[in-house]
């Protein structure tokens, strides 16, 4: 394994006037806690911290959109992610808010098409169908699954050497959605496609094994693609994981969602992994980060 330290919070938008939202500080609460140790990790790269602005910048209606453009592939987390995997070496990326998922696919894709499972308690889908970037700045980490599948500006949704878009949505399943059953869903549009869904609620209903065979039954139809894995932890009750900056009920049972990255991780062709979106500032004496270590370290014991 060769961790990435991908230390950004360019996808979040501010929680309040002047707010700098603190997702850039996880890698190194995590690494604190003694994450590469625990892993058992060959070999750890930082990238640097890329400077955060909450205001619109000319020729983009994403916030950091050139920025976000830049850390993924300017600044190579494109490249480190295409290098580690041609050493034969598995990349855990480690944010940082969840604009890394599209700078790790475009590394990956260099070497192949591949499925993707996102497991997130938001299934991140908000492109200009399903809003209206003239009204209000759009945000990265709400934003990237609907990226990753080729809707949104080109900036973020065209990449160096890949044709179309990053995962095609009929390779895509997403786990842990919570809100999209409220009356006021933000991108109801994604029933619309082809991406598998399964939601937090038929997830505690179905269990971790149906969980686990509908995952592995999306991934079958292309058996000979690699797939990417992202873990955002907010999927988490956050009466277990407060440390987030979308926190919310009901969400993923811990040893579920353990058991389940586990098995994934084990599939010979899980070819990386990005976790995202915990945030340390809310975290003030480590007790998240402990968890969310001891948890990547039981998910990748039997890989």
């Amino acid at each position: 394994m060769h961790i990435i330290l991908a230390p950004t919070n360019l996808g979040l938008s501010p929680l309040r006037p002047g707010h700098v939202p603190g997702t850039w500080r996880a890698p190194q609460a995590l690494m604190a806690q003694g994450l590469a140790q625990r892993l058992g990790a060959g070999a750890v790269t930082e990238l640097p911290q890329p400077t955060y602005s909450p205001a619109a910048q000319p020729g983009t209606r994403i916030r950091n959109g050139h920025a976000i453009r830049a850390f993924n592939i300017a600044i190579a987390l494109a490249a480190e992610v295409a290098a580690v995997q041609a050493r034969g070496e598995f990349p855990l990326v480690v944010g940082g808010d969840c604009s890394i998922l599209l700078g790790a696919l475009a590394g990956s894709r260099r070497a192949g098409p591949l499925s993707l499972v996102h497991i997130d308690g938001h299934s991140d889908f908000r492109h200009p169908g399903n809003y209206d970037p003239q009204q209000m700045l759009g945000a990265v980490a709400g934003m990237d699954l609907a990226l990753a599948t080729g809707r949104g500006e080109p900036l973020l949704a065209e990449w160096p050497g890949v044709t179309g878009p990053l995962v095609p949505e009929r390779q895509v399943l997403q786990l842990g959605e919570r809100e999209c059953r409220d009356a006021d869903f933000a991108w109801p549009d994604i029933n619309q496609t082809a991406i598998a869904r399964i939601d937090v609620f038929a997830a505690n209903r179905m269990g971790k094994a149906e969980i686990v065979r509908q995952i592995e039954q999306m991934l079958a139809t292309e058996p000979e693609w690699r797939f990417w894995l992202h873990l955002d932890v907010d999927v988490l009750d956050q009466t277990i994981m407060p440390a987030v900056d979308s926190p919310g009920s009901p969400g993923i049972d811990r040893l579920w969602l353990e058991n389940i990255v586990a098995r994934l991780l084990q599939n010979p062709m899980c070819c990386g992994m990005t976790l995202s979106v915990f945030d340390p500032e809310l975290d003030p004496d480590g007790r998240y980060a402990a968890l969310i270590v001891e948890m990547l370290e039981a998910m990748f014991r039997s890989r």
